[in-house]
Order: structure tokens, then C-alpha cells, then sequence
């Protein structure tokens, strides 16, 4: 009997997916549990697996289209068997296009992802504007150069970002060198690829002799502009944000906050060993984690109807990526010893960068946090995650002149910013819970007390 292959909901946020690469051809075998492509979800590059034995009789997407949760993706059925009516029920797959011009939606999107689609004309190459990099119509293309004809006759080892971005800029793969483990083609190696004007499919490798370079950007002959077409992860952003900024009433709240117990307190930690070594976000984390837990009206949902008040602290922490912003969670985190909670968001902020988070690692977060101080930045203010109720944002820390006690002094200090839902959070809850906060960060003992 067939089966069916429906592009999954492989997260619990995910309302259409984007194939990234088929792992199976037509005609190939198949068992329950192989993997038979990669798809790009809102938040991760993940597999998607037969669920049924026979052959890859239909794949009726191409790589890079992007359709929505329950769509036919491809049909597994036995090779005899007749599939024309699943087929003929199935919607229309979009034509065949080469990598260059993959357009980044179908127009079979959601709803709910329309305000944030992509435009039609997705693809750089089928702008208007010419596209940068020599053009020789009428000469034949010369043989492709030796290095790169021997690595499109091998196996070529990329990561699935790579591969997508080398569909999505129309590279040959084995055109490009890789420099990751065992030459790995990575990200890096496709942008230093696409930066170079490395040519792509039956074009060739070198440019013929005497051809023009490339215009760069404010010279003569150079496009105006480049399109870009919107990521799954970065159209979700772009979907999530207008639905926190616009309808929900926000209001801030601002501290400053002594820094030196945490910094003392820091240096007698990491004279114990390594494995006792934090970060002062590491402290800040574990700090607001337990104010959550003494401040419960913080620590809460909206539902619409009701105000969802968590017992437990699932601390989100915004990780920034090359493709957008993920907030991967740090279950129960005030009942975490700091050095847990090093670990952790380490490695969280590792798998994050990797998209290689599982949807478990990524949902579930009952408060979140944002930091920007490694970027030097002061102070800022952060866009909530809903449903949750607020969000707190924190800025550098650096030593400032401060009087304490009637005597100017000279203290580490850090700004945090609070980013309050007024539906759940009322200014004196808000400040209330800053207070509790200062007293832990001022006062770090009190965090592995």
C-alpha cells in the first residue's frame, strides 16, 4: 500500500517547511526510518523520514520550494503500484527551476505567513537588474578547471546551511573548497565563494581570458541593489515581532545594578578549578532565574482569556545567528548550580549557531532574556516574547564613578532592562521584581546559598 509523505510538522511553531535537499532519488529504495530529506523549520534544519517501506516513487517538491504543514511532499509505494490518483489529488509541484532561481515560497503559503512571504521574485538572478560577474552570450563555455571537475566527480561533504545556500546563490558545490573538518564545505566557504563570482553548473570554472570583472558596488554597471529571499527562521521573526510590538502594550523599566561581589565572587570561583569557572552572564541568569521563582506574577503567560502563572522557571536566551534570532531554553534554571547553567547555555548557544537545536531545546519558555553587552552595547531595550510577560535586556557592564557612602568610588556596573506586558505586569510588579533581583546580584552568596 502507499505511502504517503507529508511535509511534517517537525516543530511545535512550524507552519510550512522548506525542503532543503532531498537525500533519496526516484526509484530508490526505501525502509521505515530512512531519512529521505532535510527541511528547514522555523527554527532548525531537521530530517524529515519515510514512514512507510518501498520505493520513492514521486517527489513532488523541489528542493528549496517551501509549503506549508500537511502538504504532500512524495509518494512511497511499492513498484508496481499504481499511484496516478494520489498523484492526481495531490497539488501541482512547482517547475522545475535551477538553484539560482528557487523562489522561497509557494504560492500555496499559509495565511498566517503571507504578511512576511517573500515576493514573487525571490531570486537575485530573475530581477530586472542585471546580475554582477562577466557575461559571454555568444562564446562557448570553456572546460571546467581541473580542481573543480575533480571535486564534482566525488562525494562533496557540505553542512545542510551550506547546501542551501549554495542553492538559494546558485554555486556548484564541487566547484568550492571547503575548510571545515576533513574539507568540509561550510558557510563561510560559500560566501567567500559567492563573493568571488565562482561559476556555477555547465558555465564552467574560469573565466575566459580577457573577460571583465565584476562591477563592485558604487561603480559603473554595478546593481543597484540585491534581493534576498526571506529565510523560514527569518520570516517567522518577522511574523512573531508584529504580533508582540503592535498589540501588546509595553512599558520599561531600567536598573543599575553593582557588579563587584559578582566579579569577586567570580575570581574565588575559578581559583577552585575550571569546572567552577562562569561568565557574569552566567551569574545574571542564575540571578534572575531565582527572582522568577520568588516573583511568580512575572513568571507567566497570557492566554487571551486567562494569565497562565508557571511553578516552574524555563529561562529563554536569545541567541543571535547568521540567519536570524533563536531562543534556545534552560529548563528548571533556578534549581541549576551557575556552573550547570554555564554548561548548558554553552552548549545551547553551540547547537543554536549549528541549527541543530531539537524543538524540545527551542520551546517551553516562560521568561526570556537578551544580552548585547559583548557587543559594548549600553542599554537597549528588548521586544517580548509572547506569550510570556516580559523580557529583560542587558547591556555591558564597565566601571563607573559611583558615591557610595558619601566617598566617590569606582564600580563595575551593568544596566538591565526590563520590557514589561502591562495586560499581566503592573509598574510597582515590575519594580518590585527588580528590586529582588538587585538584592541577588548584589549579593551573589545568596544564589548558592
Amino acid at each position: 500500500m502507499a505511502t504517503k509523505v507529508f511535509m511534517e510538522a517537525l516543530s511545535p511553531t512550524m507552519e510550512e517547511g522548506r525542503l532543503v535537499k532531498w537525500l533519496k532519488n526516484e526509484g530508490d529504495a526505501i525502509k521505515t526510518g530512512d531519512v529521505i530529506g532535510e527541511v528547514e523549520t522555523d527554527k532548525a534544519i531537521m530530517e524529515l523520514v519515510a514512514r512507510g517501506d518501498g520505493v520513492l516513487r514521486k517527489r513532488l517538491i523541489n528542493e528549496g520550494d517551501a509549503v506549508p504543514v500537511g502538504t504532500l511532499v512524495g509518494v512511497i509505494a511499492a513498484a508496481d503500484e499504481n499511484i496516478d490518483a494520489l498523484i492526481a489529488g495531490a497539488a501541482s509541484p512547482a517547475p522545475a527551476a535551477t538553484p539560482a532561481a528557487t523562489p522561497a515560497a509557494t504560492p500555496a503559503a499559509t495565511p498566517a505567513a503571507t504578511p512576511v512571504a517573500a515576493p514573487p521574485t525571490a531570486s537575485p538572478t530573475a530581477h530586472p537588474v542585471p546580475p554582477p560577474g562577466p557575461a559571454v552570450p555568444s562564446a562557448p563555455a570553456p572546460a571546467p578547471a581541473p580542481a573543480a571537475r575533480a571535486a564534482s566527480q566525488g562525494p562533496t561533504r557540505s553542512s545542510p546551511l551550506a547546501r542551501r545556500l549554495a542553492s538559494e546563490r546558485g554555486l556548484d558545490l564541487g566547484a568550492v573548497q571547503g575548510s571545515g573538518p576533513n574539507g568540509r564545505i561550510i558557510k563561510r566557504d560559500i560566501e567567500a565563494a559567492a563573493a568571488n563570482a565562482v561559476p556555477t553548473g555547465a558555465e564552467g570554472a574560469a573565466p575566459r581570458a580577457g573577460a571583465a570583472s565584476a562591477p563592485r558596488a558604487g561603480e559603473a554597471g554595478a546593481p543597484a541593489f540585491r534581493d534576498e529571499p526571506l529565510s523560514t527562521i527569518r520570516k517567522i521573526i518577522a511574523k512573531r515581532l508584529a504580533e508582540s510590538i503592535g498589540p501588546i502594550p509595553t512599558f520599561y523599566l531600567t536598573a543599575e545594578l553593582d557588579l563587584t561581589r559578582v566579579m569577586e565572587m567570580r575570581a574565588a570561583m575559578a581559583e577552585l578549578g575550571p569546572e567552577f569557572k562562569v561568565s557574569v552572564n552566567d551569574v545574571l541568569l542564575k540571578a534572575i532565574a531565582v527572582a522568577l521563582s520568588q516573583h511568580p506574577e512575572v513568571n507567566a503567560h497570557w492566554g487571551g482569556d486567562h494569565i497562565r502563572y508557571h511553578n516552574r522557571v524555563h529561562l529563554g536566551m536569545a541567541v543571535a545567528t547568521d540567519d536570524g534570532l533563536i531562543v534556545p531554553v534552560i529548563w528548571d534554571a533556578d534549581r541549576k548550580r551557575m556552573s550547570e547553567i554555564s554548561k548548558e547555555a554553552k552548549e545551547l548557544a553551540t547547537r543554536a549557531r549549528e541549527r541543530k537545536l531539537t524543538p524540545e531545546e527551542f520551546t517551553g519558555s516562560t521568561f526570556s532574556v537578551s544580552n548585547l553587552g559583548m557587543f559594548g552595547i549600553d542599554q537597549f531595550t528588548a521586544i517580548i516574547n509572547p506569550p510570556e510577560a516580559a523580557i529583560i535586556a542587558i547591556g555591558t557592564s564597565e566601571d563607573k564613578l559611583v558615591v557610595i557612602h558619601g566617598e566617590p568610588v569606582v564600580r563595575q556596573r551593568v544596566r538591565l532592562t526590563m520590557s514589561c506586558d502591562h495586560r499581566i505586569i503592573d509598574g510597582a510588579i515590575g519594580a518590585k521584581f527588580l528590586q529582588t533581583l538587585r538584592r541577588l546580584v548584589e549579593n551573589p552568596l545568596m544564589l548558592v546559598y
